[in-house]
């Protein structure tokens, strides 16, 4: 099962493609959508809709997982983050895909092992489980990391 996870964000989003065969866990694709944050919000938000259509459309994964709204000390971020998820929820039930959401801790304790793990041991886990070799962003890792909670769940239940 080819899964896409997003990491939603108003500035640059993260996405991930990652393929489930048998027990092995197989990257696909991954990288960030973002434009200059010059760029008028309204256009950022719609960037972000069109990129991951067409992300969809290419790769045609069969579920989508997206990390779960969580408390925010700062209203206005937390604000832009909910327009960005939004563009990204709206996009995948369009294209018709299936869609699960994780919190953050749910995340981190199905790819580290502990719920408070840092974005390097995040990325570290995600580089160790897919066996890649190549530079991943912060933005591309959490993507990826939670296209594998998905999967990990998705085995459990």
């Amino acid at each position: 099962m080819l899964v896409l996870g997003v990491d939603p964000g108003s500035l640059t989003t993260g996405y991930g493609l990652v393929q489930k065969a048998g027990n092995r866990l197989i990257y696909v694709e991954g990288g960030k959508i973002s434009l200059p944050s010059s760029a008028p919000f309204s256009q950022r938000i719609h960037n972000i809709f069109e990129s991951l259509v067409e992300i969809i459309h290419t790769y045609h994964p069969e579920e989508m997982s997206i990390e779960d709204i969580f408390f925010a000390k700062n209203v206005k971020s937390a604000l832009k983050i909910g327009h960005a998820r939004g563009a990204i929820l709206v996009a995948a039930i369009q294209c018709g895909l299936k869609v699960f959401e994780y919190t953050p801790l749910e995340i981190k304790q199905s790819v580290v092992g502990y719920g408070r793990a840092t974005k390097e041991q995040v990325r570290s886990m995600v580089k160790l489980l897919l066996q890649l070799d190549i530079p991943l962003s912060f933005d591309t890792s959490d993507a990826l990391a939670i296209a594998i909670c998905h999967h990990n769940w998705v085995r459990i239940e």
